[in-house]
């Protein structure tokens, strides 16, 4: 899968696809494309793992499937299921056709063992919904897979996704084995719900996105915010950086910057004050300890 041509190719098409990142977040997706390696992206909620994803699957142009990972999640939500509904409808027409593959059983054995010598008619590609995991490995395309917050699985699934992503290939006991024509441009992402395994983690190339650094951030709001002003995008990203090394349940991240500066621009704002601050903060601080912690110490962040 040799998608990038090196770190700095690889930095600028990220670039062109509105994702900046550092060199280390461009090494490890062109060592990613490079070795076939899955990318296991840890890091605070909205700092990018998602975004880099898509990011990829702009740069490439290519499809991404999402598979959304939430406690309980199992094999047949992740990889297919049978349509059900769907065979029985086609039994109901085919009643009469039924009826002529039974004709002559003497009994219901019989009759059964004639029926399951057709359970290939009703077993087959038509009636399977393919899921996100079957979607990636059955993709005569070269895809992007996102595996989305996949620490709130149950580590029985983590167990069943690494088998997945060691073979690439899956195994439907009606069908038979289907391995992938291409493999997928795979990225796990993780909020630190829970420890991933020592076994995923050697599957992997480990990435961990924090918070931006002044410069950085700044030059994301200027991405994704063409028109805002030098001045008042100072202003956010210097107020962002101190309320971040406050003691707060949920720090604001990029998206919550970004969600801010939108917000600014849509009030005209043209500086921060305290009282711009305050009247802005549920945009920024998402509990009320926060918002309390942030009002106390509002001359440091003004």
């Amino acid at each position: 899968m040799h998608c990038f041509t090196g770190i700095e190719e690889t930095k600028r098409r990220l670039k062109d696809a509105a994702y900046i990142c550092s060199s280390e977040i461009a090494t490890v997706v062109f060592l990613s494309a490079a070795t076939n390696k899955p990318i296991l992206v840890e890091g605070p909620a909205g700092v990018g793992k998602t975004e880099l994803a898509k990011a990829i699957s702009r740069c490439l142009e290519w499809e991404i499937i999402r598979l959304q990972c939430y406690e309980g999640l199992d094999e047949a939500k992740a990889l297919y299921e049978w349509e059900y509904a769907k065979q029985l409808l086609y039994t109901q027409m085919m009643k009469e056709k039924i009826n002529e593959v039974i004709a002559g059983a003497v009994t219901l054995t019989e009759a059964a063992d004639r029926i399951a010598d057709q359970e290939d008619a009703f077993f087959s590609e038509k009636f399977i919904q393919p899921r996100p995991l079957l979607k990636a490995i059955s993709s005569e395309v070269p895809v992007v897979l996102l595996v989305d917050e996949v620490d709130k699985s149950d580590p029985e699934f983590e167990a069943f996704l690494l088998e997945i992503l060691s073979d690439y290939q899956i195994s439907i006991p009606e069908i038979g084995t289907r391995k992938a024509a291409h493999i997928p441009f795979v990225i796990l992402t993780s909020n630190n719900y829970r420890d991933m395994s020592d076994a995923l983690k050697r599957r992997c190339l480990h990435l961990y996105i924090d918070y931006p650094d002044k410069d950085l951030e700044t030059r994301i709001v200027h991405l994704k915010i063409p028109g805002i002003k030098q001045a008042l995008s100072d202003r956010i990203v210097e107020s962002i950086q101190a309320i971040r090394t406050l003691d707060l349940k949920k720090k604001p991240a990029i998206s919550e910057t970004l969600d801010w500066a939108n917000a600014l621009m849509a009030l005209q704002v043209e500086d921060l004050t305290s009282n711009v601050i305050l009247s802005t903060l549920n945009v920024i601080v998402k509990h009320r300890s926060d918002a309390d912690m942030v009002k106390e110490n509002l001359t440091r962040i003004t």
